[in-house]
Order: C-alpha cells, then structure tokens, then sequence
C-alpha cells in the first residue's frame, strides 16, 4: 500500500494567506490540532495549534513568525513511512508530497487501521511475545516450535527495546489455545513475555486440582 492510497478526503488544507483565526476556526471544525499549510499549491510544513494560539488572530500565516514543520512523506513510497513519520513527531496527520506540491493528507487513524489489517491483528489466534537477545533470534527454530504443536505462524514482528536492551518478538499464530505452545518454549528456555489466547490445558489442570482437593476434604 503506497502513500497515496491513503490519502483522507476530509482533511482540509489552509493557505499562507489565511489568518489565524480561520486557521483555528478550520483546526476546531475538523477536530484536528495540526494542518497542512500551501501557497499556491506548494507545500510550506504542517502548523501546530499551540503555535497559532500565541498569534494574534488578525494576522495571517505569512505575516505571523508561526513555525512550519516540513514533515511529509512522498507520495509513492510505502505506507509504513508514514506510520514511522507518525509515530516521531507525535502527529495525527501525515501530508503527501510529491513534487513540492502536496498531494493529501493520511489521517493517523487510517494508518491505523491499514496497519492493522496487513498485520493480521484482527484475524482469529493467539498472540505470544518472547523476549531474548538479538543474536538468539532464529525465525526457523521459532517456527518449528510452534509447529510441533500443529500450528502456524501467521504474523512475526520484532521491536528492541532499550530497557533492558533486548529484542521482543511477537507471534500471532493461527489456534486461540495456545497453552501447549507457550509451555513448548518455555521447556526451550525461552523467556515468555506476555500471551494472550485461551488456556484449555492449564484449565484443565486447574479443574483436576480442585476435583481432587474437594476428595480429600470430604
């Protein structure tokens, strides 16, 4: 998915000319604290809410010393620069720019969700998150542990992690009872972070217990 496959149809555009008055009153219409700023269709930067609101409302954009931030990503690279521009500068929007002139705007929320769709989050299966140093990781013994318990990987993401320094690695595997799973790496020394999914085996262990101690009290 491309940048410009995202491009928002709703997100307005303010002009160097305008003041800051419409700029705020367009930022409170559109529930947005950020927009993109052009002057004849060539893209300045993105301006800030907090900025304008140091103005006075009469003066325009041009005339203001209002800080632009040329943040943007082009129009034909793929969407994950996006999410990466996103999550550095802590912006709900993301211009597209191509030639100098801007193109659209991806809302953070379409980021959001198109993330979310290429990376499985809502298809059925467990979710487990080992954590090990980065010369550990090795996607074929990961693989082949989870497979001896008949089942598949379907998504595996990385991200390090400074505090400690280590590499998380997070699996989205194809079966929601993922207890066998989890004991499997466990009993392979891996540190198990965190799972989420159904817990059949450990249940059952749970009932057999409290069968047996409700015997022993009678």
């Amino acid at each position: 998915m491309l940048n410009k496959e995202l491009i928002s149809s709703n997100i307005p555009t303010l002009h160097y000319q305008d003041t800051v008055g419409e700029a705020l009153l367009l930022m409170q219409e559109s529930h947005l604290s950020q927009l993109p700023v052009v002057d004849d269709d060539k893209y300045l930067g993105v301006v800030f809410e907090e900025d304008l609101q140091k103005n006075s409302q009469e003066q325009t954009l041009q005339g203001s010393n209002i800080r632009l931030s040329k943040v943007m990503v082009p129009a034909h690279t793929y969407y994950l620069q996006a999410v990466q521009v996103a999550l550095d500068y802590r912006i709900a929007i993301v211009p597209v720019v191509e030639n100098e002139e801007l193109v659209g705007v991806i809302n953070q929320v379409d980021l959001l969700t198109e993330l979310g769709r290429q990376t499985g989050v809502q298809d059925p299966g467990g979710v487990i998150v080992l954590e090990m140093d980065s010369i550990n990781f090795s996607f074929s013994e990961i693989s082949r542990l989870v497979e001896t318990n008949d089942a598949q990987i379907t998504q595996l993401n990385t991200f390090r992690q400074s505090q400690p320094p280590s590499l998380l690695v997070v699996l989205k595997v194809n079966t929601i009872e993922i207890s066998t799973i989890v004991a499997t790496f466990q009993r392979y020394d891996y540190k198990v972070k965190y799972y989420f999914g159904e817990e059949r085996y450990v249940n059952q262990l749970k009932s057999n217990l409290d069968h047996l101690m409700n015997y022993l009290n009678l």
